[in-house]
């Protein structure tokens, strides 16, 4: 093995050298080795005394370098546990020997070997030995002609042993395993915060000991190890005080390296003195007594009890007792703590105070430690209050900065040293500096450990309090419950305790410190601890104490100006103690890094206690107002940082300044308010309003102090109403406190207030409205469980009614106009933004809007008008059933109001979207009736306009079925007719004809739906009404000129707005409306008369429209007449062709005509003509449209009503042609209907009545001549008579005038001039050529007779077209006739005397036209050459035509005529 291979090494290596001088030596080695090679393991060895006996004989030579090796491979042997116990005693006596040579190195192996006996299985187990042992290393430590490195070593390898035998007394004494000191001074980390939490962590064990069961018994016996430790401790506590160690046999030892030993026993070995009896007596009564004697000890002693490095130990040594064993040795460590503050009294040197308060800050930033101490002295009512000394005498030391004369360069220094922490590297002077500089440090440095101690204190403080709401003792500031009056945990009543005695000390001293601070670290780490201390208060329910540090905190938030700011020695509280945060607005603010840190720290507060700050938020808010002004303000700037210090931990990007966080800070304070309880937003809302009430009654004096207050009630309702947006699901408890402080800032006379107010009104109910629990409500509407169902629409009702309510009362409680017009505002927003998702409070609303419609202001009545055409528009699915009556009478309130008109006519149109409305609960009816309903009817008229409609009003009923079920949709919809009814009579013209159109287009576009009963209803009541009060009106209103509304004056007259003549009227103003009423009839008439006719008693009323189109015709207005024209011709021709007109209504309409044109109108001018030129257009149309209808009597009394208005148009009209040489309008129009009154094939027989009564109107012959086959036959079919609906007989009446007859007036008189025949012979060839060949050729002979009258004018009147168009007409006769002769038409088999006449009357008029009496007429001057050239062509055209066409054609003409 390796170890034997060695072993043999170092035995041939101690022969080579003992080989010249020392021959025993060189011997014995070498037996040894014949030995060694015999021994096969370590115990073998130790049992052969052979191979220790050859190292120890070397060792005794004395020599350096045999006392080298023999040392050397001892060493080795002990290691490997080849060596018996028993040769110990013997071992040692070698290693003394040796430590009495003066070789450095044999006197290093020596130690090095004692080392290895202590932790081998050597290792002394008596007196003699173990003292032996340690003498050794005493020895050569005490020996002044020892080196440095040797008596280093020596005392490390007596600390070593010490450690050693300790270990074994606590395996020996069964006590608990492992250290459980600090092993000495806590080194400090770079904050305080790092050291309480480091120092929490090194505690771990110690509390881990108490929480299983507590310190075990003491015990009183010891085993042989335990005495061997305590004779080592009463021997080492003997040195410590200056005397000699009797059992280690040592006389003089330095004081220092026994207390040091001490010191590392007491530190680390803190079971042996809690357990073991003896040791705790050995403590009490030396080791306390030789620490109280050195504490003692004056500055007036010399030597080494009066060193620093004594000092220093001793003051450890004191610590650790204080810390490790208060709780036993309670008396001690009571008069250790009062000899420790009263050394910070004392006039000692720094240095000496310097150490003092190194211990106290360790005391303060251990919060096991500090707990202790406070439990053992502080709460105990017989000892003395050491942590409040403690505290004390640390903000003592603070205090002391305001009394020294370089409190500035000591105040920069401390911000140095805290600099230097924060960066982890260590403080230090210049090599150079000077004795004031060292001074200056000096009192720093007692300075800064005064603050940490403070501030560890503070840290404790919160450390404890969360410990004490981690097991449960204390409850989070974010737990919902309300905390108990009184707390009974342990810890809870120590922390308590701990602030109630404390915190006034310690928030003087840090406010003292952080006013007169610059550095950025310090300010940050008081900051931290304000931070802390303010949360732990916080947690503990301690307002005072609360409520002072954070005013204290405020006060270092915003930079005033001197001149404002006020100072106060008394300590702040929420009613007397706050800062004063008012500023000049011209003045500028800076904020410091301080500031914008300590902001900070006051929103993590904040944050932090939100739950339980209760009136504590006025001073924070107080504070976030002043901040909200200067982030607002314009002179505000934030202060750069201009030292070369680690800035605060910000991580902004560039483009951010700290005012743009600040901000961003302020705002997520009030929105984090929807993560606190209740009560916490109702406290902070509280403190919110009497911010704002507080500057309420100042803000109405002027100047800058009113204006900062204004500004502190818009940050008030600005923050309120943040937390309104972020608590909108939670708002009901909170809800009635905010709406009376914005009710009550509406009330404000001031304006900037009042508006402000109203605007968060606005955007609080609206983000109520917005809000998760309104989108609910269908799925409410829609759960299975009735009870749940019911108690959430209770639940919302309630709240939506609460929400809106405001509104009405804000209305009614005030007169003010510009309050009333925010409300309607605000509810006009509501309904844009929210209005579907309202169910519970329209009625309030609707009330309100039917209040503001009597009212006198236009702005009033505008807005309220908005809010309802919303609810029209967009709301009417939303509102309840029970609603939509009260909706439809706000409507027609605002219909009916006077003060502005666009809100009458626009209202108007409104109650048409709600008739669209209502039908949509008529589709499911009327649509499914029998043939004879409305709705198939009105397919049949109209079936692709009524599909689309039908699928269109489907899809809406789907949608709306099970809503609209709940309305009573007629009683709603003769509502509606009602209301445009009344308004049909309204004085302004314009309400009135919007509402007689409105009520019509409703009646027509949803008439379909009406059933047979409603549409009697709407026919009696409100139709037929309608027109009867319209035209009474328009017959029995003022005829005077009315003025315009007056526009203004000029030249002190005044100047109105000009009105049309056609409307200046009351009356024309009536007559108007009546022809909208007359429109709307004829709308509904077109569109259902199919179904009217169906009605048992239309026909009176038929006969009564009938009435009232004559009477309206005969002495209305021309307006009303052509109005009441159209209506009939709208009627009848709508329905004639598709077969839907009765003839007896038929009937009634031409008789109608007739009766009319026959009475003379009470109206001149050309109206007369022009109602005449309508009633014969409409006998045209309706001709066209019914001609299927029409019997030869009709036909007849047709063309007697159209030759009646002929020969009236040419008596009335006599100078008409000769004056501006024109055709009559009435003329004009009959020549235009005339190509339309072709008869049809079943009536065929009347072409002959229609021709030949206007050849009557082509000139005569002077000598009247009659016609081959008489007067036109006067008689008409037999008269026909038709019965109408009700029973009664209808008898055409007989034509007035003959039409063939010669002897009426208009027949015999002469016409003056032949203008009308000009027009006239166009038209007739062209009626003639179309006739049937048996009628054409019975009237051929009168044609050609007519047309030769016509050329024979010539003579007379050259210059006249009538003979040009004669000719032109003859010539289209002649070849028509001609051409069908030669192509043997069928039309033109007939009998030879008809051939016979038609050739003669040919005959005649070429004869005379060209050689007869006619001849060729002398030119007249005044043709022109073109024109004389244009007749000759038409000569020489009937001449080709004679010549050409007749002479040259198979013509059967008599021979007579043919010559």
């Amino acid at each position: 093995m390796a170890f034997m291979a060695v072993l043999e090494s170092d035995l041939r290596a101690l022969s080579a050298e003992a080989r010249r001088r020392y021959p025993a030596v060189k011997d014995g080695a070498e037996h040894a080795i014949l030995k060694l090679r015999s021994l096969s393991s370590p115990s073998e060895i130790a049992h052969n005394e052979d191979i220790l006996r050859i190292f120890l004989m070397a060792c005794e030579v004395r020599t350096v370098k045999l006392s080298v090796i023999g040392l050397s491979c001892l060493q080795k042997l002990i290691s490997h546990d080849a060596v018996l116990p028993s040769a110990l005693r013997e071992i040692l006596a070698t290693l003394k020997n040796h430590a009495e040579m003066a070789d450095e190195g044999v006197q290093l192996k020596t130690l090095q070997t004692i080392s290895i006996i202590f932790q081998s299985r050597l290792h002394p187990e008596n007196e003699d030995t173990m003292s032996q042992a340690l003498g050794i290393c005493l020895r050569l430590l005490e020996n002044t002609r020892s080196s440095d490195s040797v008596r280093n070593t020596a005392a490390a390898t007596f600390r070593q042993a010490v450690a050693l035998i300790f270990d074994r007394v606590v395996l020996a004494e069964s006590l608990p395993a492992g250290k459980f000191g600090f092993g000495g001074q806590l080194s400090r980390t770079s904050s305080v915060t790092g050291d309480v939490n480091r120092g929490i962590n090194l505690s771990d064990s110690l509390d881990c000991e108490s929480i299983s069961g507590g310190p075990p018994s003491m015990r009183g016996t010891l085993t042989e190890t335990g005495r061997l430790g305590l004779r080592l401790l009463e021997d080492l506590t003997s040195l410590a005080a200056g005397g000699s160690a009797a059992w280690l046999r040592v006389n003089i030892l330095p004081r220092t390296f026994a207390l040091d030993i001490i010191e590392f026993i007491l530190s680390n070995y803190v079971a042996v003195f809690r357990i073991l009896l003896p040791y705790e007596q050995a403590l009490r009564r030396q080791i306390c007594s030789l620490l109280m004697t050195s504490l003692r000890t004056n500055a007036e002693l010399e030597g080494e009890a009066g060193e620093p490095i004594f000092r220093r130990l001793v003051l450890r040594s004191v610590a650790h007792i204080i810390r490790l064993y208060s709780s036993s040795l309670i008396t001690e460590c009571e008069v250790f703590l009062s000899m420790l503050l009263k050394v910070t009294f004392l006039d000692l040197p720094l240095w000496h105070r310097i150490l003092v308060l190194e211990i106290l800050r360790g005391f303060c930033v251990e919060a096991r430690t500090l707990r202790i101490l406070f439990q053992n002295f502080d709460m105990h009512p017989k000892n003395t209050n050491v942590v409040e000394g403690m505290v004390k005498a640390l903000a003592r030391v603070v205090s002391s900065v305001q009394v020294q004369e370089s409190s500035e360069e000591s105040l920069a220094a401390v911000a140095g040293m805290f600099s230097s922490k924060a960066k982890g590297i260590e403080w230090s002077l210049d090599n150079d500096a000077s004795n004031a500089a060292v001074l200056v440090a000096s009192e720093a440095h007692a300075i800064t450990l005064a603050v940490e101690g403070l501030l560890g204190v503070v840290f404790t403080v919160a450390t404890l309090t969360d410990e004490a709401m981690d097991v449960g003792e204390l409850e989070s500031p974010r737990c919902d419950s309300d905390p108990p009056a009184k707390w009974t945990g342990k810890t809870a009543v120590l922390c308590i305790s701990m602030v109630d005695s404390l915190w006034l000390t310690i928030l003087d001293a840090l406010s003292l410190i952080l006013s007169r601070s610059q550095g950025e670290a310090i300010v940050l780490e008081i900051l931290k601890g304000y931070q802390a201390f303010t949360q732990a208060c916080g947690i503990l329910r301690a307002v005072e104490p609360l409520n002072s540090f954070l005013a204290s905190l405020c006060k270092f938030t915003i930079n005033f100006p001197a001149e404002t700011e006020r100072k106060s020695s008394a300590l702040p509280s929420p009613a007397s103690k706050r800062s004063e945060l008012s500023v000049e607005q011209r003045e500028s603010i800076v904020l410091t890094p301080k500031n914008v840190q300590a902001l900070r720290t006051l929103f993590n507060i904040a944050h932090r206690l939100h739950n339980v700050l209760g009136p504590s938020w006025v001073l924070v808010l107080e504070t976030l107002a002043a901040l909200d002004r200067a982030i607002n303000s314009p002179h505000a700037t934030a202060q750069e940082v201009s030292t070369p210090v680690q800035k605060f931990t910000r991580e902004l990007s560039a483009q951010y300044s700290d005012f743009n966080i600040l901000s961003s800070l302020n705002s997520q304070l009030f929105e984090s308010s929807a993560l606190m309880h209740i009560s916490a937003v109702k406290s902070l809302l509280s403190a919110l309003c009497q911010l704002s009430h507080q500057c309420m009654s100042a803000s109405s004096v002027l100047g800058p102090t009113a204006s900062q207050k204004i500004g502190s009630i818009s940050f008030s309702v600005e923050r309120i109403i943040s937390i309104i947006v972020n608590n909108a699901h939670r708002v009901e408890p909170f809800w009635d406190q905010v709406i009376s402080h914005f009710l009550e800032l509406a009330d404000n006379p001031n304006p900037h207030l009042k508006n402000m107010a109203l605007d968060a009104l606005d955007q609080s109910i609206s983000a109520v409205l917005g809000s998760d629990q309104f989108h609910d409500y269908k799925q409410s509407k829609s759960l299975e469980n009735p009870e749940k169902m019911e108690v959430t629409l209770d639940k919302l009702r309630s709240l939506e009614i609460s929400v809106i309510s405001p509104l009405k009362v804000l209305y009614f409680s005030t007169q003010s106009v510009d309050v009333r017009v925010g409300s309607l505002k605000i509810l006009l927003h509501v309904l844009e933004r929210h209005g579907e998702k309202l169910h519970y409070s329209w009625s309030n609303i609707l009330e309100m809007l039917r209040y503001v419609a009597d009212a006198s202001e236009k702005d009033l009545v505008t807005l309220g008008f908005q809010n309802l055409r919303v609810i029209m528009n967009d709301g009417l699915s939303t509102l309840p059933a029970e609603c939509l009556q009260v909706c439809i009478d706000v409507t027609g309130a605002y219909s009916a109001q006077k003060t502005e008109l666009n809100i009458s006519l626009t209202a108007v149109g409104l109650l048409w979207t709600m008739t669209d409305f209502i039908a949509k609960g008529l589709v499911n009816g009327p649509l499914e009736e029998n043939e004879t309903g409305v709705g198939s009817i009105v397919k049949q008229v109209d079936s692709e306009k009524m599909e689309g409609e039908t699928h269109s009003i489907s899809y809406n009923v789907r949608e709306h079925a099970s809503y609209i079920d709940d309305i009573d949709c007629e009683r709603l919809l003769f509502s509606v007719f009602s209301l445009l009814q009344n308004l049909g009579a309204d004085e302004r013209p314009e309400v009135r004809n919007s509402a007689v159109r409105t009520l019509f287009q409703t009646l027509g576009t949803h008439g379909q739906k009406l059933s047979e009963s409603m549409w009697e209803e709407c026919l009696w009541n409100y139709v037929f009404p309608t027109l009867d009060r319209a035209s009474h009106m328009a017959a029995t209103s003022s005829k005077d000129e009315s003025r315009g509304k007056e526009l203004g004056t000029r030249g002190g007259k005044a100047v109105h707005m000009l009105i049309h003549h056609s409307r200046n009227t009351a009356q024309k103003q009536w007559d108007e409306t009546l022809v909208l009423v007359l429109g709307g009839i004829a709308r509904i008439l077109r569109l259902f008369f199919p179904f009217f006719k169906t009605l048992s008693n239309f026909w009176s009323g038929w006969e009564s429209l009938l009435q009232f189109v004559e009477n309206s015709i005969v002495n209305g207005s021309k307006e009303v007449a052509l109005a009441a024209i159209n209506c009939l011709q709208t009627t009848v021709t709508s329905h004639s062709l598709k077969g839907h007109m009765p003839m007896p209504y038929l009937i009634s309409v031409i008789d109608v005509y007739e009766l009319v044109l026959k009475k003379p109108s009470n109206y001149g001018g050309s109206a007369p003509d022009k109602v005449k030129q309508e009633i014969l257009h409409g006998l045209g149309e309706l001709y066209v449209q019914a001609q299927g209808l029409f019997n030869n009597v009709m036909y007849t009394q047709l063309i007697a009503i159209v030759d009646l208005s002929v020969k009236q148009a040419m008596l009335t009209n006599d100078n008409f042609e000769t004056e501006f040489g024109n055709v009559p309008p009435v003329l004009r129009t009959i020549l235009e209907i005339l190509p339309l009154l072709r008869p049809t094939e079943h009536i065929s027989s009347m072409w002959l009545v229609l021709l030949r009564e206007f050849l009557q109107y082509l000139p005569r012959p002077d000598s009247h001549m009659q016609n081959e086959d008489g007067k036109i036959d006067q008689s008409r079919d037999s008269q026909t008579n038709h019965e109408a609906p009700n029973g009664t007989t209808i008898t055409p009446n007989k034509v007035a005038v003959s039409p063939g007859s010669g002897s009426t007036a208009a027949t015999n008189s002469r016409i003056p001039s032949y203008i009308f025949a000009e027009k006239l012979v166009p038209v007739l060839v062209d009626l003639f050529l179309q006739a049937p060949a048996l009628e054409k050729y019975i009237i051929y002979p009168e044609i050609i007779q007519s047309l030769g009258r016509c050329m024979t004018t010539r003579r007379d009147n050259p210059d006249s077209a009538l003979w040009r168009l004669g000719v032109q007409a003859f010539n289209r006769i002649v070849v028509d006739y001609v051409s069908k002769l030669t192509n043997g038409d069928p039309e033109t088999t007939m009998n030879k005397p008809a051939k016979t006449r038609i050739w003669k009357e040919m005959a005649d008029v070429y004869e005379i036209f060209l050689v007869g009496y006619c001849g060729r007429a002398l030119p007249s001057n005044s043709l022109s050459s073109v024109v004389l050239e244009a007749d000759e062509s038409l000569e020489m055209s009937i001449l080709d035509i004679l010549g050409d066409k007749v002479l040259k054609s198979p013509i059967d003409a008599p021979t007579e005529v043919s010559i």
